[in-house]
């Protein structure tokens, strides 16, 4: 009996460090896959009622998350590597993490994610016959790390629906209504002659007497969730064409040749930068034959060769002082390799002065990736179409993400994802 009790006794003292293991989800060079890391915190975030720690800086921005069979396997199945970790190693990392620039921060849930964009919206017969040739570096990395998302557009967006999402991302878009100032190389493709139809159908069908005026309501819409606390993470023309619109509400920057009627010639001085998320002063190009929208962008399309000149640097913020910035920029790499875009980056000197920059690109002048506050909401600007298809052209096949499982360019799109799930701290008084 003395025997079975002193048995009794081990197994209890030995069962707390069997429950409370953690898995640490390295996410330094060890990583086997980065991206679908996110995939499955985010997947235990979804099934699991307990929360998960980002660990700011720490190994790169590792994670911890509890420790179940299911789990395990679930880690297998995605082939990311993971480390179960004793109680005693996490108390190490955890004072490893207060004495440096580093951050522990709460992931309570699973964020709903939205992707605004036409893809999946256009029914031809019994077919989707998708509005643009092109594909969209969020909707790859979702799916690659299998992140659930929904589709959601302009319709949607007008009638209050992006209020069910906590995270919406801008897919590549032209707010401004001249179609992507696609018109000088494409507008007697099928694909152009297309979105133009089906555009002014709708702007029609919701009542709008322009699509200029369509597009900025939709702007507008997108403007409310933000300033009643959504999140936004846009990219390429997305970035830059929705200050636009928001600037130019009811006054015509639109050619002619697009719209059949007058451009306002004083539209330059009517513009107001007071509704805009990011931009200032920023002046537009309203040239049918330019292939851009104003002076916010520099894209330098003219020396692709020379890509290491679009190489940007990420800032280092600290970590407690600033966990938003530091959750954004988390990467196992500093110097993230260049990709075009039609926006590919921003003029730092038109930047609002709240704007806090992310990433700058090294040549100088420019910005790659910004962050802002507006309202109670935040979003989150990123130029360039696909961070790992350099010189991106319409009709490009889509990027295999299986080929690039480690790419720090994307890893920051899915770091935007997880962003929302962070607890809040709350305001001292």
């Amino acid at each position: 009996m003395k025997r079975k009790n002193l048995y009794l006794i081990l197994i209890m003292l030995l069962l707390p460090t069997i429950i409370f293991c953690d898995i640490l989800v390295p996410m330094d060079s060890v990583q086997t896959d980065h991206l679908k890391a996110y995939g499955l915190v985010y997947w235990t975030l979804k099934n699991y009622d307990k929360p998960c720690e980002w660990l700011l800086n720490y190994r790169d921005g590792s994670f911890l998350i509890p420790d179940t069979n299911e789990i395990r396997g679930k880690a297998g199945l995605l082939g990311v590597k993971i480390e179960v970790v004793s109680p005693e190693k996490t108390l190490r990392i955890f004072e490893t993490i207060n004495e440096n620039n580093m951050e522990r921060v709460i992931l309570e849930k699973a964020p709903k994610v939205a992707v605004y964009t036409p893809m999946g919206n256009y029914l031809q017969g019994s077919k989707y016959d998708p509005l643009e040739p092109w594909d969209d570096a969020v909707i790859l990395a979702l799916e690659y790390a299998e992140i659930p998302y929904d589709k959601i557009y302009d319709r949607g967006v007008l009638a209050g629906k992006l209020d069910k999402y906590d995270w919406v991302h801008l897919h590549h878009e032209d707010f401004t209504g001249q179609y992507g100032k696609f018109y000088r190389n494409y507008r007697n493709a099928y694909w152009y002659k297309k979105r133009v139809a089906w555009t002014k159908k709708e702007a029609n069908e919701l009542g709008f007497e322009s699509v200029q005026k369509f597009k900025a309501g939709v702007a507008l819409k997108i403007r409310e969730y933000v300033m009643n606390g959504g999140f936004i993470f846009a990219m390429c023309s997305a970035c830059d064409t929705i200050d636009i619109a928001l600037s130019a509400i009811d006054i015509d920057i639109i050619p002619s040749e697009i719209d059949n009627t007058p451009i306002d010639l004083d539209y330059q001085s009517k513009l107001n930068y007071d509704r805009c998320f990011a931009f200032k002063n920023f002046k537009l190009i309203h040239d049918v034959n330019i292939y851009e929208f104003s002076n916010i962008d520099v894209s330098n399309y003219f020396n692709p060769k020379q890509s290491h000149k679009e190489d940007f640097i990420l800032f280092e913020f600290s970590a407690k002082q600033d966990p938003v910035p530091t959750m954004l920029t988390q990467s196992h790499k500093k110097v993230v390799t260049g990709f075009f875009g039609q926006t590919t980056s921003f003029k730092d000197s038109l930047l609002k002065d709240d704007i806090i920059t992310l990433g700058t690109v090294l040549e100088g002048g420019r910005v790659k990736y910004i962050h802002g506050n507006k309202g109670k909401g935040t979003f989150t600007f990123y130029g360039g179409h696909d961070p790992e298809d350099y010189s991106h052209y319409v009709g490009d096949p889509p990027t295999n993400l299986s080929l690039f499982k480690n790419s720090p360019g994307y890893r920051l799109i899915l770091n935007n994802i997880l962003f929302p799930a962070a607890k809040k701290k709350k305001k001292k008084t």
